[in-house]
């Protein structure tokens, strides 16, 4: 049997979380230097999540200056 096309796997199917669970905030924290121990886990503070952006190759930018320089 084949398997459907919409329980299929893509490569760029993956995500970044916005949101990190209740470890990954202590841990993050610890790395700040920002826990105490002994601390309540409950209402931790925010944990900045860095978002990750694509640069546009500058290949098609290239090109013409490449041109130039060999007039």
């Amino acid at each position: 049997m084949t398997m459907d096309k919409s329980l299929r796997i893509r490569k760029g199917g993956t995500s970044v979380r916005g949101v990190l669970t209740r470890a990954e905030r202590i841990t993050k924290l610890k790395e700040q230097e920002a826990w105490q121990e002994g601390r309540s886990p409950l209402g931790l503070p925010k944990v900045r999540v860095p978002k990750l952006s694509m640069k546009k190759k500058k290949a098609k930018a290239e090109a013409p200056e490449a041109e130039a320089k060999k007039s």
